[in-house]
């Protein structure tokens, strides 16, 4: 509310310096650069010529409508969303909200959409601030304020769909425990069935347990929090470090990890947050890999960027899957996440790291033949010395 206060004491300037009782329509042909003409004060004129330019600048929508809904002002953002057609506005239903402003002499608020789909877009949602301009105790016109809020919406939509999502996936194990918790009390005579009910806690409880530590990553990384540092980070220990994270699991399924990074490969950013995003990869590698086969894990120098790829010969992944395999929650194959724990959003975080480090990361994969991810990080050249000459 304090913009539009602050906007609308602008555009009191102008149109009282223009005379708002009678506002031209050569004027708004002009713009909101029009210069104040000779013979005013030269502090009004300054002050009038600094309000334009301010109005200039705003990223919103401002159009001011005399009584009779005619535009006589309009910055470069009106004219760029479209709100006009010649000098009257090009969506009836804003009128409204400016006869409504007139009427009760009050400030007017309202949500709406331009509807741009006959462009091959979608509508874009904005909202609406009709400010009456009053002299003499009489609305001499109407500042339309009109702003964008079409991003706004998306993230609001993305934030409903992550609490839903989030609330479904801790559903399921806090209820898969309540269910096991009840089979052993019923049990608590038969040993072997309350060793088995007892494994399948401890099953559940630890994928909880994750699912509440990626989630908090996952919140850390998309927040307001502080971007990776400028530390050196060597890449050879993060893979080494990132692949004995996951050893006993593979050792256990008869897996090989292979790692292979030549010396002096150096990024910047977060050691322990790059080694959890190579780290998630090699994880995800072993569980959709079968008995027998190998991970390999490895990084070369492409011209002032390193590459880091984590390729398995597991069952790949299907082409209509791969474009959303970096999103929340989204899992390929729903009943291995289920066996192996995963929570669906080991990928969402190794897209947040690299894109956080100022990388990227990508995919390559065909069914039957494996999978290959891929994260891109800029690299830093070591520092080459010489012998200095002796003088």
């Amino acid at each position: 509310m304090l913009f539009v206060v602050v906007v609308v004491a602008a555009l009191v300037g102008v149109a009282l310096g223009a005379g708002a009782t009678q506002l031209s329509r050569a004027r708004a042909e002009r713009s909101a650069k029009a210069l104040p003409q000779t013979g005013q004060p030269e502090e009004k004129a300054n002050t009038q010529h600094l309000a334009s330019l301010v109005m200039d600048v705003l990223p919103q929508g401002i159009v001011v409508l005399d009584r009779d809904e005619r535009a006589v002002l309009a910055n470069p953002a009106a004219r760029s969303m479209g709100l006009l057609t010649a000098d009257h506005l090009a969506v009836p239903e804003f009128g409204e909200v400016v006869r409504k402003a007139i009427i009760t002499e009050t400030v007017v608020q309202a949500a709406a959409e331009l509807p741009l789909s006959g462009l091959g877009r979608e509508p874009v949602a904005v909202s609406l601030s009709a400010v009456p301009l009053i002299e003499a105790a009489t609305v001499v016109a109407v500042a339309l304020i009109v702003a964008d809020v079409s991003e706004q919406r998306r993230l609001e939509a993305v934030r409903r769909d992550f609490v839903a999502n989030v609330s479904h996936e801790l559903k399921t194990p806090v209820g898969a425990l309540t269910l096991l918790a009840e089979a052993i009390s019923d049990a608590a005579d038969d040993a072997d069935a309350v060793r088995h009910f007892a494994a399948r806690m401890q099953h559940e409880g630890s994928r909880l347990g994750r699912l509440v530590r990626e989630l908090i990553d996952l919140s850390r990384l998309q927040g307001a929090e502080p971007l990776p540092g400028d530390q050196p980070v060597e890449v050879a220990t993060l893979l080494a470090e990132a692949a004995d994270r996951s050893r006993l699991a593979a050792d256990k399924a008869g897996i090989v990890i292979r790692v292979s990074c030549p010396d002096q490969l150096i990024v910047l950013g977060s050691e322990s947050q790059l080694t959890t995003a190579v780290a998630n990869l090699v994880d995800n590698a072993v569980a959709y890999s079968q008995s027998g086969t190998s991970v390999s894990v490895s990084a070369r120098a492409v011209e002032d960027f390193v590459e880091i790829a984590v390729s398995d010969q597991g069952v790949g992944i299907a082409e209509a899957d791969q474009a959303r395999v970096f999103e929340r929650f989204y899992r390929v194959d729903q009943a291995r996440s289920r066996a192996t724990g995963g929570t669906g959003l080991g990928l969402a975080i190794v897209k947040h790291i690299s894109t956080n480090h100022g990388g990227s990361v990508s995919l390559w994969s065909a069914e039957g033949a494996g999978s290959t991810f891929t994260i891109r990080l800029p690299r830093v050249h070591p520092a080459r010395t010489s012998s200095a000459e002796p003088t």
